[in-house]
């Protein structure tokens, strides 16, 4: 480990998979995360069963890699961690079928912190709760670990009944590649917390609002849409390429002078501070966690309309012409 940091960083040398060899772990769910920690764990010598409903579509895709299937219950009651991967909205739903079927020592793991964080499942003393959360989209962690790399994850014990409930962890992260690029010790509220905030105001929401405005006003404004299109939100990747390989530097190194004025003095003209600590604010009151539980109980309405305008938008249109012209969708 480090000290070089305010918080710990963990990589192989530092975990002990003895401390989760002897385990049978249940993956709960089999979608983008499902699969990698699934064929990750499998790969590393875990003995793992993938519990999914009977009727699940991907039954037969976890067979056809050689995983043991089940319920969530039959899963949940062999196993010795349980390791809920479906989506949050699911997740409480799938802990009423299943929490019976814990026993004092087992483990019930996370890998996003949402529904312990704020209520929806609380679960008994006597066992562990751990979060092993991979920085990186599930078809990324699968295919870094199948390349003998890994991407870096999150680490944190809600609760710690066994005394050993960091060590599993980090032998957990470790048989899924994670402690090859290096894992950081956090706390439930903190992932659940920075997560939330960054996608709203940042990675998802603030992004997307940001080229859609930029491509509104270039337009707005008469010039076409295509030219629109490839300065607001083609042009994006290849900036945040540069940022991802060497932080903020690297990307100001590569573009031009006039570039990196403009940027240094007008950047901050469109970012709303106050906009950003009130997105915060409600994300820790719980504000936000109150309002997408309400929507989902609802089956959705707002979401659906939001994501309906997102679809019907100009920039969908003109992006969909232009990569099938450019078949940019063969890239890698």
């Amino acid at each position: 480990m480090t000290d070089e940091f305010t918080t710990e960083i963990y990589y192989d040398e530092d975990a002990d998979v003895s401390n989760i060899e002897d385990k049978t772990v249940a993956i709960l769910g089999y979608g983008s995360q499902g699969h990698a920690h699934a064929l990750n764990l499998a790969d590393s010598g875990v003995d793992v069963v993938v519990g999914l409903r009977k009727s699940s579509d991907s039954r037969e895709a976890a067979e056809a890699e050689g995983l043991r299937v089940a319920t969530p219950t039959q899963a949940a009651r062999e196993a010795d961690v349980v390791n809920m991967l479906v989506p949050d909205t699911v997740q409480p739903y799938v802990w009423e079928d299943i929490r019976e079927e814990l026993e004092a020592g087992d483990t019930l793991q996370f890998a996003h912190g949402f529904n312990i964080h704020y209520g929806q499942i609380e679960p008994p003393e006597d066992v562990d709760v751990t979060m092993v959360a991979p920085k990186s989209p599930g078809h990324l962690v699968r295919r870094t670990y199948e390349r003998d790399e890994g991407t870096p994850g999150l680490l944190a014990v809600y609760q710690n009944a066994s005394d050993q409930a960091f060590e599993e962890g980090l032998a957990y992260a470790q048989a899924i590649g994670c402690t090859r690029a290096g894992v950081i010790e956090t706390t439930f509220q903190e992932e659940v917390e920075t997560d939330l905030f960054g996608e709203q105001a940042v990675l998802c929401g603030g992004v997307t609002e940001m080229v859609k405005a930029g491509f509104e006003t270039l337009v707005d404004a008469g010039y076409s849409p295509e030219m629109a299109y490839f300065e607001c939100l083609n042009e994006l990747k290849l900036i945040v390429d540069l940022m991802y390989e060497g932080g903020h530097m690297e990307m100001w190194n590569s573009v031009s002078d006039t570039a990196e004025y403009g940027g240094l003095t007008r950047g901050e003209e469109v970012i709303d501070r106050e906009g950003m600590e009130e997105i915060l604010e409600g994300v820790q009151n719980g504000e936000f966690a109150r309002e997408w539980i309400s929507e989902n109980q609802a089956n959705r309405p707002a979401y659906k309309q939001y994501r309906q305008a997102e679809q019907d938008h100009q920039i969908e249109e003109v992006g969909e012409r232009l990569r099938e012209l450019f078949e940019w969708g063969d890239q890698e």
